[in-house]
């Protein structure tokens, strides 16, 4: 009977090793980031920003404050304002939402002038970046200019004590593929390994795996 046990004990043990290491064998075998510093040298603006669903809008019309208004994009991704109903704003930047608004009131007032101003952000999906698993609050968070790992670990509060965050998984979108690139997350954050900041582009997403010990 003993003999039986042991024989079992070592055949989960040599099971857990096996999925262990086939966890590491397919790790190693994506790709790594090049690094990013902490603090970009040239702040420079990013991508254009574009309007999401729950995004909080204000929008001015010039010489007409009964038309200027404040409004939440519904998550069907349009607006409702005075005198228009149902505009379409989500994949839109401000600016082109102006020029929109404009031609709606065109049909009411005399050369309308529109601005628009984003003063809750949230953006669609392509522009959020979605961190899951074993963070201190996953969460999808807006996508912000020159955005590096370290600040979006940051805004999610770190790891949790079961991570495995030197296993973690970044998926991008390039060129209409999925590719996936390893990360160190905890070299970065507990260790102070710069070379493990990378840079963090709109639409990522990290996976952070539990730790097997």
């Amino acid at each position: 009977m003993n003999l039986f046990l042991n024989i079992r004990f070592i055949m989960c043990v040599a099971a857990a090793m096996s999925v262990t290491a086939c966890g590491v064998f397919d790790f190693d075998w994506k790709e790594s980031l090049p690094p990013a510093p902490f603090v970009p040298p040239n702040e420079g603006p990013g991508p254009n920003y574009l309007i999401g669903p729950l995004d909080g809008l204000n929008v001015f019309v010039w010489r007409q404050p009964e038309l200027s208004t404040g409004v939440t994009v519904r998550p069907d991704g349009r607006v409702s304002m005075p005198l228009i109903d149902d505009l379409p704003a989500t994949g839109k930047t401000p600016s082109e939402l102006a020029r929109d608004i404009e031609e709606q009131l065109s049909v009411y007032i005399q050369q309308p002038i529109v601005t628009v101003v984003v003063s809750a952000f949230t953006g669609p999906f392509s522009q959020q970046v979605r961190v899951v698993g074993e963070a201190g609050a996953p969460q999808a968070i807006p996508f912000r200019s020159n955005m590096t790992l370290l600040d979006v670990m940051i805004q999610v509060g770190g790891l949790t004590e079961f991570a495995a965050g030197d296993r973690a998984t970044l998926v991008r979108f390039e060129n209409g593929e999925q590719r996936e690139y390893r990360l160190k997350i905890e070299s970065l954050i507990r260790d102070g390994d710069i070379n493990a900041n990378v840079k963090i582009f709109p639409g990522d997403v990290l996976i952070i795996p539990e730790s097997i010990l």
